[in-house]
């Protein structure tokens, strides 16, 4: 069993109300219990989980619980691709009774701002790095987008 798992589980017992747990993976059996200051008739019973080989997981959108698709949009050799350059909240306008930044088919220069991204409470305003026109917005409104996912096409001029 790797290691690496054992302290999670480890983690596991310690951030939760689980008193004991007890695993068991082939001939190996790991038991974790911690103390707990309640009275024994409130002490839970021990949990046991079996241990599989790791599986690859699809990655979920937790917007609408469907495996994210990770495929480019086509764009053309005159179209760039504008990406999110951290995790956060894409918001369109810098405030909701506001007027978005840009709407498709709208010009944008470089260095002017497109929209913000919200991440730890901070408002990071994503600027253009091209002249042109929005063609394509990819993401709604206050939804949530990933490091590196696009969220603009932008035709150059």
């Amino acid at each position: 069993m790797d290691f690496k798992i054992i302290r999670q589980l480890v983690k596991l017992v310690e951030e939760s109300n689980i008193t004991a747990l007890n695993v068991q993976e082939g001939e190996l059996k790991i038991e974790i219990t911690k103390s707990a200051a309640l009275p024994s008739q409130q002490l839970m019973q021990p949990v046991q989980i079996p241990v599989q080989q790791s599986i690859p997981v699809p990655q979920v959108n937790m917007v609408d619980a469907k495996p994210l698709e990770k495929k480019e949009p086509s764009v053309s050799d005159n179209e760039r691709i504008v990406k999110s350059p951290i995790v956060g909240t894409f918001y369109r306008a810098p405030s909701p009774d506001a007027k978005p930044f840009v709407e498709e088919g709208h010009s944008v220069s470089k260095g002017q701002t497109m929209c913000i991204i919200e991440a730890m409470k901070v408002m990071n305003e994503i600027e253009s790095e091209y002249n042109g026109i929005i063609k394509k917005i990819l993401i709604q409104n206050a939804q949530p987008v990933e490091y590196g996912q696009d969220i603009f096409i932008i035709e150059v001029s």
